[in-house]
């Protein structure tokens, strides 16, 4: 049997998960247990070919992965890269001290190639915490992981790609973290409106304060403007309010394969027709809804009289 750390997030928070794996004779199955759920069952033909189009054989006889702690829901295909390298390791086809003190998690597509998953930075922030000092992560999300210092981050493309370096048949590069430059024309300026004084005034004291503001007049007077322009004049974020704001915005699937960390603060204007759920968050499977992506920066309901009662409650 042989053991490998990967993650679930619970809210927007990580927690260790260890896929243990079993290989013992007995009819070909392979069984996954733990509490997973449909996509996890389906990575079984996922891993399967995978294995076998890179190039390896895949065991036969009876096959047992455990997802510990047993008590708690996985979601997601970031099992299939550490349940496949689990199998390959307890078969002896991978050295099993090169996967000591390592997190690891993936999507596998059919041919080995590895593909992004969400909530990276939240399992590189577990990481960090339990004190593992390697991740290996799909390759669009290395930037995203590369943003904790201490930990040295390997962004890989595919599984033969991984398997050659644990066997050190090649070296993949550390990951270095390249802070995005941004660009001023991502959000509107506050200095670009003229006129409107005073209600230039009341969005400088809500900034100030942290207040909630309320915008009422005709059309066409530049409400919406005004509120686009906002976060402009709030001060920058922090280094730990940034990592909560990439933390959302990774679990809820926002971030693009360059993005690192986010230094702006978000501006989020969901439409009038939105669902509770949606502005929330919730879901069999909790996701952050806007409120939560709108945290430490601004959410503008616009036509606030338009959304439904109960999603105002």
């Amino acid at each position: 049997m042989f053991s490998i750390t990967s993650s679930t997030t619970v809210g927007i928070e990580a927690v260790p998960v260890t896929v243990e794996t079993d290989v013992s004779n007995g009819m070909n199955q392979f069984t996954i247990v733990g509490l997973p759920d449909a996509s996890i069952k389906e990575s079984r033909d996922r891993i399967r070919a995978a294995i076998k189009n890179t190039g390896f054989p895949f065991p036969r006889g009876r096959i047992t992965v455990n997802l510990a702690p047993a008590d708690l829901r996985k979601q997601g295909p970031l099992y299939d890269l550490p349940i496949a390298l689990s199998i390959l390791a307890t078969r002896g086809e991978i050295p099993l001290h090169t996967l000591e003190n390592t997190v690891i998690l993936g999507e596998l597509a059919l041919d080995g190639s590895i593909r992004p998953v969400r909530g990276v930075l939240t399992t590189a922030r577990m990481a960090q915490r339990i004190q593992k000092k390697i991740m290996f992560v799909p390759k669009e999300n290395e930037q995203e992981a590369a943003v904790i210092n201490d930990l040295a981050v390997y962004g890989v493309s595919s599984l033969r790609t991984l398997i050659d370096h644990l066997l050190h048949r090649i070296t993949i590069t550390k990951t270095m973290y390249v802070r995005r430059e941004q660009k001023t024309e991502e959000q509107m300026c506050f200095s670009f409106i003229k006129g409107q004084d005073f209600a230039k005034r009341g969005l400088e004291i809500a900034a100030a304060g942290g207040h909630n503001i309320l915008l009422s007049g005709p059309p066409g007077t530049g409400k919406t403007l005004l509120a686009r322009s906002f976060p402009s004049i709030l001060p920058p974020l922090t280094e730990e309010e940034s990592m909560e704001v990439t933390s959302i915005a990774s679990v809820a699937g926002e971030l693009t394969s360059s993005d690192g960390l986010i230094e702006t603060r978000p501006f989020r204007s969901p439409h009038h027709s939105s669902s509770a759920v949606s502005l929330v968050g919730g879901g069999t499977w909790p996701t952050p809804g806007e409120i939560s992506l709108a945290h430490r920066g601004v959410l503008f309901l616009d036509e606030l009289p338009e959304f439904p009662r109960h999603v105002l409650e």
